[in-house]
């Protein structure tokens, strides 16, 4: 079984040497360097290029730059979607957003992680957990989401919140470990 293989089954996995997995990852990369370096005002060029980096994206996507990715092809993303600067996914896992959603600057989307065990970790061995984003949900800026999380519809996470488990929906949540504070 290939490490990219161990990876899309959720099973620990070397990135750093599988001739594949650095392939892709300096792909997503020249392509979020060129996307971070056009011009703001070249807004045909960048939803071209947001649409090559991203896995799908509905039509009205905006990402602001200074964006990162490692793979970009695990993102899906849905209608009215946008971003503010300086947001990185890692992306090893699946990232999907729904429709409506709202991220504020330095935000930060993770599926991977590494084990507790300081063994196979300088082994560079890591897992991947996906991440799931429902619809009508506004991030503000300085959110952490860790892996594995799924957040509801109809959702706000108060800025600066470390999300490390799922949020339902219609609620208002904050806070480091996030915990939801009141209904909507």
């Amino acid at each position: 079984m290939t490490e990219k293989e161990k990876r899309d089954n959720l099973e620990l996995y070397d990135a750093n040497y599988d001739e594949d997995l650095l392939k892709e990852r300096i792909r997503a990369k020249e392509l979020c360097f060129r996307y971070n370096n056009l011009e703001p005002s070249k807004i045909e060029e960048r939803k071209k290029l947001i649409k090559e980096i991203l896995g799908s994206t509905k039509n009205n996507v905006w990402i602001e730059s200074n964006f990162q990715c490692d793979y970009g092809y695990n993102i899906s993303v849905g209608e009215n979607f946008y971003m503010n600067h300086n947001c990185v996914i890692l992306d090893g896992g699946k990232v999907e957003f729904g429709d409506n959603v709202f991220i504020g600057p330095n935000c930060g989307f993770y599926t991977a992680g590494h084990p507790i065990e300081i063994d196979l970790r300088n082994k560079g061995l890591e897992y991947v957990k996906p991440i799931k984003v429902g619809n009508n949900v506004w991030f503000g800026g300085n959110v952490v989401v860790l892996p594995g999380v799924t957040i509801g519809d109809n959702v706000v996470i108060g800025a600066g919140s470390i999300v490390t488990k799922d949020i339902p929906s219609k609620v208002v949540a904050y806070g480091n470990p996030c915990k939801v504070i009141r209904k909507i």
